[in-house]
Parts: C-alpha cells; sequence; structure tokens
C-alpha cells in the first residue's frame, strides 16, 4: 500500500492531465496484455496484439520490449515519464533526455527479479545505442497495435474526464478523489493507492495530476518526482476498440462508459450495482450514477432487492441494446436529457 500525505498545496492543483500519454500508455499496455488472465479481459486487444506481434518489424519490437521490460510489476519511472503528451516521438525524446544516472538506479530497481542479460545491463547504463533501439521498438509497437485504435481511445479518455469532472462538480473533491477506483481509498489528507509499491510519501506541494487509462493494468500507477506533479494513472473500462463513434451511436449517444453498462445489463438480464461496477470495471459510485441516469431517462428499472439495489431494462432500454429498430429507439432516448454523460 502506497500512501501519499497531500498537503494543500497539492489538493488545491488536482487536475486531470490533458490527453493520454502515447508512449506511456504502449508501454503500460504492452506489458498488461503480457499477463493472459489480465488479456482476457479485452480479447479484441489480446488477439489484434498477438496478429501483429507475430510477424514483420512489430516481431522484433514486441522481442525487445519484453526482454528490456519487467513482465509485471513496476515499470523504470523514466519510460512513462511525465512530458511529451504531443507524440510518441515527443515521449521518446524526454526518456532519451534522462540522466543516465537515474536510468541506471530505476532500471537496477526493476531488474531485481529478472535475469541479467548483456542487452539488460547496456539498457541499464544508458547505452545510447540502446536506448535507441528501445525507442525505436516502442515507436513500431504503437503504430502497429495501438495508432489504429488511438482515436477510440482519445475518445474515451475525454469521456472519462467528462464523467469524473462532473462529479467533482456535484460531491466536491472528496466526492472525486473516494470514487477514482477500488484500489484507491482517500481518507483526509491521505491517499491510500495499491500499487506494485509500498510506502508512505508526502505530497511533493506541485499538485496531483489524474490520468484515467483503460490500458494501466490491473493496478493504479503512482509515479512522484521532487519538484513535479504526482502523477496517478488509475485503470478504466476499456471501450469498444475498433469501430469509430460515427459508427456506434450507442457509444456516441450515451458516452462509452454508460453504453458498457446498458449493454452488460441487456446481457446478464439484471443485476445489482456492485455486480454491475464488477462487471463493468468501475467504482461503485461511478455505477450507481450511471444506472440513476438511465433510469431517470426510461431505459433502466431499479428495484430494492434485501439490501441491494438491483437493476434491469426497460422496454425501451432493451430495444436501444439491441438496436432491433435503432432510428426510433435512439430518437426516444436522445430527447431524454439526463442520459447524456
Amino acid at each position: 500500500m502506497l500512501r501519499l500525505q497531500l498537503g494543500p498545496a497539492d489538493l488545491c492543483r488536482v487536475r486531470f492531465a490533458d490527453r493520454l500519454h502515447p508512449v506511456g500508455t504502449a508501454l503500460l499496455a504492452g506489458q498488461w496484455l503480457r499477463d493472459p488472465t489480465v488479456a482476457a479481459m479485452a480479447p479484441m486487444l489480446a488477439e489484434r496484439a498477438a496478429a501483429v506481434e507475430g510477424t514483420g518489424d512489430a516481431q522484433a519490437a514486441t522481442a525487445t520490449l519484453r526482454h528490456l521490460l519487467p513482465a509485471r510489476g513496476r515499470l523504470p519511472d523514466f519510460v512513462t515519464p511525465l512530458s511529451g503528451l504531443e507524440s510518441v516521438e515527443a515521449g521518446l525524446d524526454a526518456i532519451r533526455a534522462t540522466p543516465a544516472e537515474r536510468i541506471r538506479v530505476e532500471t537496477i530497481e526493476a531488474y531485481a527479479q529478472v535475469a541479467s542479460s548483456p542487452l539488460r545491463r547496456r539498457f541499464a547504463a544508458a547505452d545510447p545505442e540502446v536506448l535507441d533501439l528501445f525507442g525505436g521498438a516502442v515507436r513500431t509497437w504503437f503504430e502497429a497495435v495501438l495508432a489504429p485504435l488511438w482515436p477510440d481511445l482519445t475518445s474515451a479518455y475525454r469521456q472519462q474526464v467528462t464523467c469524473a469532472s462532473q462529479r467533482l462538480a456535484q460531491h466536491g473533491l472528496d466526492g472525486l478523489l473516494a470514487g477514482l477506483h477500488p484500489a484507491i481509498r482517500w481518507r483526509e489528507p491521505v491517499l491510500e493507492v495499491r500499487t506494485w509499491w509500498s510506502g508512505e510519501l508526502p505530497g511533493t506541494g506541485h499538485g496531483l495530476i489524474l490520468l484515467p487509462s483503460p490500458l494501466a493494468g490491473p493496478r493504479p500507477r503512482v509515479l512522484v518526482q521532487p519538484g513535479h506533479p504526482i502523477l496517478l494513472v488509475y485503470p478504466t473500462v476499456l471501450p469498444a476498440l475498433g469501430a469509430t463513434t460515427e459508427g456506434d451511436s450507442l457509444g456516441r449517444l450515451l458516452g462509452a462508459t454508460r453504453a458498457l453498462v446498458l449493454r452488460r445489463l441487456a446481457n446478464e438480464g439484471g443485476m445489482t450495482t456492485t455486480v454491475l461496477s464488477r462487471a463493468v470495471g468501475i467504482s461503485l459510485s461511478s455505477a450507481s450514477e450511471h444506472a440513476t441516469a438511465l433510469r431517470s431517462a426510461g431505459l433502466v428499472a431499479s428495484e430494492r432487492e434485501g439490501g441491494a439495489v438491483r437493476h434491469h431494462l426497460t422496454a425501451l432500454g432493451a430495444e436501444l441494446s439491441s438496436g432491433s429498430s435503432g432510428g426510433s429507439a435512439i430518437r426516444q432516448a436522445a430527447g431524454r436529457p439526463p442520459v447524456l454523460p
């Protein structure tokens, strides 16, 4: 458990990252997909990665990244830099600018449970040739696996930030921090995070940057550097990938997460709020908010079942999720503002 003691200077500078970090997202996703159990949560993405990783340049890039980076757990902080949001090249430039001593310290720490090899030793020594090899592998893997899906991931990120911003407006900072993810607990002034490492750290005085990401892996990630804001990357639901929002009228109407809630309820026939939150991969409070909005729009009905609340689709909700008479159902739902994220 990592315990972050956030002071007033940090709490008055809580904000969301401008966008997903291309390099950081690629490296977290590459590690995430190496775990068959975790990859099973995103079969379409796993299948796509497997298809492209087995051929041509992508095969060599995958082999390089899998050799240089641990299969699970904490990655060296310098490979997921704070700067370089603009593009893959900007992120790689930030990595290349890392001081050699920092590369050595962080890589040796990451390699604690990994067998030594000549290439790993050269990587830890900040060998320019190996850093270039690493950068080329990141670029190739991103272009082969994530680039075609980047518009979907970017759109989903904007929707996640919009939903979280609404929660901030409605419930304040306490409500926002308490509802980020089940592995994150807010006990003012301490933010407890079940991540890949443990410790007790003070805030940096430069704020907290929140970055919801569907490819962060099973646990939140935290980057703490003196003189910089703390970066907290936390897992969110993976959107439907491979189809643009223009081709997904339900996702365009409701938002990716709310559309997924509706589809989960359609598939299962009814769920309690707790089961729904687990099925979609969102917090309990977020699942409750989505169910309330869908109920207000007439798409979901809820009933108390002992100490829990069970949600199921109404006739309109079932029609909308199945698309059986698409146009009329969507027009009816579109006239109900509470649905919109």
